[in-house]
């Protein structure tokens, strides 16, 4: 049949395939028993059958495996072996759910240290978001301190220790007046921006050093700040008649307005002393009011305005005779009493006094009285003589409490009985 092919290319007849031997092919068996004549291309061609028998073999094999891997059950028909997995097993505290079912405990991290002695937890990248925080509240506190450092320097400017010493010395009796009038000026003038003006009004009788405050306050003020920014104004004297009045509200607002416009100019705190306010009339109290209470000009906020007037003497005379068993010590606490009283009073009498601070000065007893004569007589180039200095002081007249002595008219003329010597 296959005349090409010589008997070379075909192995020996008595040789036999190790796969036949092994496969033991029936089929071979028989057609050799009984023919005998098929030549080698045949049992190539078994060859390749079996492979292809094995291939589909495996085959299948695989594709039963896979549908039980993804069943997760082994068909109890297939001849594949098959796999063990842990899915058919059962929890036996699950599957008992009268059984307590025990908390899985966290497994706490541990943290591992170098191999060194040296034991250090390991640290957070820090956020550079603190950095400028820490920044920014330098700057803050810098800033604070600069302008705390600036209100020292502005008020060192006015020189409120040298005041302090001078109304120490030149005061007798008054001396939580002249606190308590240190305390608002040091406030006001420690920063040049405000929002309204610092009014002050000194009460009391009379020669119970109020003129003589507001004398001192004057000559301070123009010692630092210059005679042009202080006004020094006497009702009686600038104003003496009725027919003056209309005169007089004009010079008035025109001469303000010209001292606050040249201290905003110079950026300085001009002061304004007004003395006998009792004797002032409605129209000039009402001009005054308009001045203390601007309504658009900035430039006015930044001022001083010192009213000193005996209104409501009688009444402060009859509260400290009143209350004159209070120790001296107590002299605060009455002044604290007594505001209240006193300030609707002068807010009745006029709005003027609506937002000013109230200074009202006690009575003076005979022992300060005595301390006037002794300061006066050193003034005048006289030995303070004690006994001497008793019997002039006799020779005034007093208001007696118990064991207390009250002066009526103060120090008011201690000046005259001295020149008399």
């Amino acid at each position: 049949m296959f005349p090409n092919h010589t008997p070379e290319c075909f192995p020996k007849m008595g040789e036999q395939d190790p796969s036949d031997r092994l496969g033991g092919d029936p089929l071979k068996d028989t057609k050799e028993n009984g023919t005998g004549s098929f030549s080698q291309f045949s049992s190539s061609v078994r060859t390749m059958v079996r492979i292809r028998q094995k291939y589909q073999a495996m085959k299948k094999r695989r594709l039963e495996m896979a549908s039980v891997s993804s069943q997760g059950l082994m068909s109890p028909r297939s001849t594949s072996p098959k796999v063990f997995t842990f899915d058919n097993i059962q929890d036996p505290i699950s599957s008992n759910p009268s059984s307590p079912r025990k908390r899985k405990k966290k497994r706490r991290t541990r943290v591992l240290y170098p191999s060194n002695s040296l034991r250090a937890v390991p640290t957070k990248e820090r956020s550079r978001a603190k950095n400028c925080l820490y920044l920014l509240c330098i700057i803050v506190f810098l800033q604070v301190y600069n302008a705390i450092e600036n209100l020292d320097d502005h008020v060192l400017k006015y020189d409120l220790d040298g005041l302090e010493k001078t109304l120490k010395r030149e005061v007798f009796g008054q001396q939580e007046v002249a606190d308590s009038l240190l305390g608002h000026l040091h406030d006001y003038l420690s920063t040049y921006v405000h929002n309204k003006p610092l009014v002050l009004s000194l009460h009391g009788p009379t020669g119970v050093g109020k003129s003589h405050v507001g004398r001192l306050l004057a000559q301070h003020f123009r010692s630092v700040v210059g005679d042009d920014l202080v006004m020094q104004y006497f009702v009686l004297h600038h104003c003496p008649t009725d027919d003056d009045i209309p005169q007089c509200t004009k010079s008035l607002d025109s001469h303000v307005s010209e001292m606050v416009t040249q201290a905003e100019e110079q950026e300085k705190i001009p002061v304004f002393i007004f003395d006998e306010v009792e004797h002032m009339p409605r129209e000039l109290l009402d001009t005054l009011q308009d001045l203390i209470h601007p309504k658009n000009n900035n430039e006015y906020l930044n001022a001083i305005y010192i009213l000193i007037s005996n209104l409501g003497h009688e009444d402060i005379t009859k509260f400290v005779l009143h209350n004159s068993s209070v120790a001296v010590s107590g002299h605060l606490s009455l002044i604290q009493e007594l505001n209240p009283w006193l300030r609707g009073y002068l807010e009745r009498y006029h709005m003027l006094f609506l937002e000013a601070e109230l200074l009202p000065f006690m009575l003076l007893e005979k022992s300060t009285v005595m301390d006037c004569f002794i300061d006066e007589m050193s003034r005048e180039g006289f030995y303070p003589d004690r006994s001497h200095v008793e019997r002039l002081a006799e020779e005034l007249s007093y208001y007696i409490v118990g064991e207390r002595e009250f002066s009526h008219t103060g120090c008011r003329q201690v000046v005259a009985k001295v020149n008399l010597l």
